[in-house]
């Protein structure tokens, strides 16, 4: 007997999101089709949430469930799901967030007719009631491009500049070369590294504007939202961009993108250090510093005579503790 083709995989990662898991699931509901598998990881919770997940794979069609021992973190969650999708594409959704009716099915179309390695989209931010479109900074819109066009100019927004790994869908083919894969040692910034890896080696990407995922940014228990050091991750994530790039034929340029954004992200940072303890404010700073040591002199001297004027005055200033 023939097995069943699958021609999306879903990767659906949950921990502790037992008042969100219910309505993820049901907009799964209104997704599915018969060639679609949700793999849904339940990333050790220790809520209501296995319970939930477990009675939702028992009903929602082409749902598979993977229980993970112990909290592994997102990037371990989401790669424990790439090693059981046997989809030809594969798209990913958070698991207090929820995908619009048809959204996946809209995906694998435009995938399909454009004929590109991955598909990147826009989306919706939720706060409370609020709603607010996020576009994905790319032109042109709705055509394959080369990959490497998504990274840009420094100075100009791009798609790397917008790391969110389930605004979009990818070919089997960047799975097989290895490129899907998550560094699980970040607990925090995972989709930096991993999308610039995406734009550096796969060959062709397209932005569309389809917006079919709502993306909760006001839940306290979000990564985005945590006040401890998994926070600090965006400063080796970032020291895996320059250090690939640093060796690539493009390098003079693509440094300065990458450090363009390290420089954004380090004043962001910064910017709000209160929400720590005293001890984390000065750690935080000081692996900063540290960081700041280890990156090539010149380009960052560029990168920083090229920011607005906080921003070169904070980075300046960090350079003086690092001499």
């Amino acid at each position: 007997m023939v097995g069943k083709v699958i021609r999306l995989s879903v990767i659906v990662p949950f921990f502790n999101v037992e008042r969100y898991a219910a309505e993820n699931l049901a907009s799964l509901a209104q997704n599915a089709n018969p060639d679609m598998e949700f793999i849904l990881v339940d990333d050790g919770s220790t809520d209501a949430t296995s319970s939930i997940i477990a009675e939702g794979a028992a009903w929602l069609s082409g749902a598979q469930l993977i229980r993970l021992s112990r909290n592994s973190g997102l990037s371990a969650a989401r790669n424990a799901g790439l090693a059981q999708a046997g989809g030809r594409y594969l798209s990913f959704l958070d698991g207090d967030d929820v995908a619009a009716p048809g959204h996946f099915s809209a995906l694998v179309q435009v995938i399909e007719r454009l004929r590109c390695d991955f598909v990147r989209t826009d989306h919706v931010q939720v706060r409370g009631r609020q709603r607010l479109l996020h576009r994905t900074s790319h032109a042109p819109r709705g055509v394959a491009c080369p990959a490497r066009s998504g990274i840009g100019p420094a100075g100009q927004r791009s798609s790397v500049d917008a790391p969110y790994a389930w605004a979009g869908i990818y070919h089997r083919r960047l799975l097989e070369a290895g490129l899907l894969r998550f560094d699980e040692d970040l607990r925090t910034c995972e989709d930096r590294p991993w999308i610039w890896g995406l734009h550096l080696h796969a060959h062709t990407f397209a932005v569309v504007g389809l917006h079919g995922v709502r993306y909760r940014r006001d839940i306290s228990a979000s990564l985005t939202q945590l006040s401890d050091e998994r926070q600090f991750d965006f400063i080796p994530a970032f020291e895996r961009i320059i250090h690939q790039v640093s060796a690539d034929p493009d390098a003079s340029i693509l440094l300065l993108k990458a450090l363009r954004s390290y420089c954004a992200v380090i004043c962001h940072h910064l910017s709000q250090r209160e929400r720590y303890p005293l001890s984390l404010q000065y750690k935080l700073q000081n692996a900063i510093v540290a960081s700041l040591r280890r990156l090539p002199v010149e380009p960052l001297q560029i990168t920083i005579a090229a920011l607005d004027v906080e921003r070169a005055v904070t980075v300046e200033k960090l350079l003086l503790e690092a001499a």
